[in-house]
C-alpha cells in the first residue's frame, strides 16, 4: 500500500515537473479568435511577434475575426519571460517605460543576432572573457521579482519582435567603466540609457 502510495505521488509529482510549468508558447498550438481579440492581444498572450503570426498563418493584413483559428508559433516561455522582466527591473528601475521595452528588446535582438547565443537563457546568462553580458546577473539583482510595468515591456518587446532599429547593446554613459561600447553605432537615447548596434 505504501508503495503505491509513493509511487502515486512521485507520477504525479513528475508530470507537474514535466508539464506543469509549461505555457502556451511552449509548443505550437491553435488558437480561436474570441470577440474583441487583435494580433496584439494574441501576441501577448502567447508571447510570439506579431509578425511570426502573420507569417505562419499566410496573413498580410492584421485584421482577425472571431471565430477564426490561427496557429500559434512556439515562442518565448513562461519562464523565459520571467527571467526576462526580472533582467529588465534590475537593468531599467528608475527608467522610462520606452526603456524598459527597449531593453528587452535588446535581449530578443542578441537571440536573434548570430554573434549571440540563440535562446533568452543563454542570452542573459552570458560570460565572454569573464565579463557578464548584464551586470545584474552578476551582482544578484536578478533574483528580485520583475514588477508589473517590467512584465509589460517584456511582453510588448515579444509583440514587436524584430522590429526597431535593431540595437544589441545598452549603457549608462554616467556610470559606464568600459568605454569601447561608445564605438557602435548609436541607435537611439533613452532616459539614462544609451543604445547601439
Amino acid at each position: 500500500m505504501k508503495k503505491r502510495i509513493w509511487l502515486s505521488s512521485f507520477i504525479f509529482t513528475m508530470s507537474l515537473l514535466l508539464f506543469g510549468f509549461t505555457s502556451n508558447a511552449d509548443a505550437n498550438t491553435t488558437h480561436t479568435v474570441r470577440s474583441g481579440e487583435s494580433l496584439w492581444i494574441i501576441g501577448n498572450q502567447y508571447g510570439v511577434p506579431i509578425s511570426s503570426i502573420k507569417r505562419v498563418n499566410n496573413k498580410t493584413s492584421d485584421m482577425v475575426f472571431a471565430g477564426e483559428r490561427l496557429s500559434i508559433p512556439a515562442g518565448v516561455t513562461a519562464s523565459e519571460r520571467d527571467l526576462m522582466a526580472r533582467l529588465v527591473r534590475a537593468e531599467a528601475e528608475g527608467e522610462p517605460y520606452a526603456g524598459k521595452v527597449a531593453v528587452a528588446t535588446v535581449v530578443l535582438n542578441r537571440v536573434d543576432h548570430k554573434d549571440f547565443p540563440n535562446t533568452v537563457r543563454s542570452v542573459i546568462n552570458e560570460v565572454s572573457n569573464g565579463h557578464y553580458a548584464f551586470s545584474p546577473v552578476q551582482n544578484g539583482r536578478i533574483n528580485r521579482a520583475a514588477d508589473a510595468e517590467s512584465i509589460r515591456a517584456v511582453n510588448e518587446a515579444l509583440a514587436f519582435r524584430g522590429q526597431g532599429s535593431g540595437s544589441v547593446f545598452f549603457y549608462n554613459p554616467r556610470i559606464a567603466t568600459n568605454h569601447w561600447i561608445a564605438t557602435r553605432q548609436h541607435t537611439v537615447t533613452i532616459g539614462n540609457h544609451v543604445f547601439a548596434k
